[in-house]
């Protein structure tokens, strides 16, 4: 018996009315590298270190591994896996995926075997490409012993193994073309991502041609972009960041995208400045990295003109640090995998709204900020994030997901908190859950946050609920102290009441950490800290009674 594909989310009729004809040019993505080849042959297309990629080469590639595609049985509809680090390969593998009207489907390289069994079995994955080894690690062989519980994944090849090994990816290279393509509709389902889940398993968040390409196309107009920008990406291209500005921009521009594997922050300014990179969009702690390196060294970048952070909480003194170091407008980005970008901050805005806000509104994204009982609050006022658009995805794996977060209007709830003032600039105050409530009163974990990053002694600080059985919950900091600093309760209190908060936000305990645990995206994973806490309290009060 044939082992049958997932079902996938579809376009819904409401959504075609809505972005059909407009928003949405039915193109698919693969489209644009066709032009772009056609165009420009020879110009580079991906700079992976010391390989270089132009489109014919690219082409090519895609070609050839489209063919190999087919010659394992994988054809539409099928799940294509790999879980690849920023190598010119996953390009490549993405690109032939699409081409043949598979589904791609990124997964981190940090996923082990129990999230990797999970997400491969959720996807009913064909056929999965792994690195031989990453970093010290035998992909390969955890890949291979996944193999028995999952009867649907037929093919796990090898990238970057042995020449002499029948089962790796030396195809990729070279080997027959396939120059047919399957007949596909841009609503058609083409990418598969995991959320990167900081509080629960990964949900299998589905988006197709034309919300992917109205993405690129709403990017490329909010930044004025052109074929001349160089776009920069060390952002993982298994993360949505990856995917839209790592395999899909530079093609809609037929310019060149350079990725970065391992992250290191001199090698970063280094490259950005040969390769004259021009644009990024990447998460908080790349930007806070260049920063840094900025700082340390004194260089700077003749070529960066835009760098648009998101992914995970900005500290708005970061965008201030980041414009006057680096050079460049450094603005905050609000989106998701669900949702990639509602809205961003730009060249045009002021410093302050760039520092201080989420920028506005992108294209024709549309949001609704309403109290608990779904009434829209007053300008200026906190509420949940309600958010619609042509870019929104299609919906989960699981349909019943689908169903409790996006309502019949096409409205998804993100789970965020934020206000918006009278000129339509949008301010992320948090998660809805990020909320300490302290005998009634609700705390912003990210007000709070926010003031403690500009103490000259924090590198990086969350602030989360600890149980108390008076005031329900306090407040507690976790503090990564820059290296050398002391960080103590009394010096961050003091700092934020010269910040004139109200008294009820301080936090009421300290722990100093060597690091946050987080996402590969950089979110912090908060529900760890609050069971660390939860120790921590629960010792001291054992030692106590002892």
């Amino acid at each position: 018996m044939a082992l049958l594909a997932p079902e996938f989310p579809r376009v819904t009729s409401r959504a075609r009315r809505s972005y059909g004809g407009g928003p949405w040019d039915d193109r698919l993505l693969d489209a644009y590298l066709e032009r772009a080849v056609a165009s420009v042959p020879d110009h580079k297309a991906i700079i992976d270190g010391d390989h270089e990629l132009t489109y014919r080469g690219l082409h090519e590639r895609v070609t050839a591994t489209a063919a190999l595609l087919r010659r394992h049985g994988v054809v539409k509809g099928h799940v294509v896996s790999f879980q690849l680090p920023n190598w010119w390969e996953a390009f490549v593998i993405h690109f032939a995926a699409i081409r043949i009207g598979a589904v791609s489907n990124p997964i981190m390289p940090i996923m082990r075997e129990r999230e990797l069994g999970f997400m491969l079995d959720q996807a009913g994955s064909r056929i999965l490409f792994v690195p031989e080894t990453h970093r010290g690690f035998d992909h390969r062989r955890m890949a291979e012993a996944l193999q028995d519980d999952l009867p649907r994944l037929a093919h796990v090849i090898a990238v970057r193994g042995p020449e002499d090994d029948a089962s790796s990816a030396r195809q990729l290279e070279a080997g027959p073309s396939d120059t047919h393509a399957a007949e596909r509709h841009a609503d058609d389902p083409v990418l598969l991502l995991f959320t990167s889940g900081t509080e629960s398993d990964p949900k299998g968040a589905v988006h197709s041609h034309n919300t992917l390409g109205y993405e690129d196309r709403s990017i490329i107009e909010h930044f004025g972009l052109t074929s001349a920008d160089v776009v920069f990406m060390p952002s993982p291209i298994a993360h949505i960041t990856g995917v839209l500005y790592g395999f899909h921009l530079a093609t809609f521009l037929s310019s060149t995208v350079v990725i970065q594997d391992r992250w290191d922050a001199s090698v970063a300014l280094e490259t950005i400045e040969r390769e004259r990179c021009s644009f990024a969009l990447a998460a908080t702690p790349f930007l806070q990295g260049l920063v840094d390196e900025a700082e340390r060294t004194g260089r700077v970048t003749t070529s960066l003109r835009t760098f648009s952070c998101g992914g995970a909480d900005v500290p708005p003194h970061l965008i201030r640090l980041a414009t006057e170091r680096l050079g460049c407008t450094a603005a905050r980005v609000y989106g998701s995998t669900e949702f990639p970008t509602l809205c961003a901050g730009r060249s045009l805005d002021s410093l302050d709204r760039r520092v201080e806000t989420d920028g506005r509104l992108i294209g024709a994204a549309e949001v609704r900020i309403t109290d608990d009982d779904g009434h829209p609050v007053a300008v200026g006022e906190v509420g949940d994030v309600y958010v619609r658009g042509p870019e929104a995805f299609l919906g989960y794996l699981d349909s019943a997901r689908t169903e409790a977060a996006v309502d019949a209007d096409g409205w998804f709830a993100t789970g965020d908190r934020a206000r918006m003032d009278a000129d339509g600039y949008v301010t992320i105050a948090g998660r809805t859950k990020d909320i300490i409530v302290r005998g009634g009163e609700n705390i912003s974990a990210k007000e709070v946050e926010d003031l403690i990053f500009e103490h000259p002694d924090v590198k990086e600080v969350a602030i989360v609920a600890m149980s108390d059985p008076v005031m329900v919950e306090k407040a507690c900091a976790v503090v990564v102290p820059v290296p050398g600093a002391t960080v103590d309760l009394d010096g961050l209190v003091a700092h934020l009441t010269m910040k004139r908060i109200a008294r009820q936000k301080l936090p009421e305990r300290v722990e100093i950490v060597s690091e946050l645990p987080k996402t590969a995206t950089g979110k912090v994973q908060k529900f760890r800290l609050r069971e660390y806490v939860a120790e921590q309290i629960q010792a001291e009060n054992e030692r106590a009674s002892s």
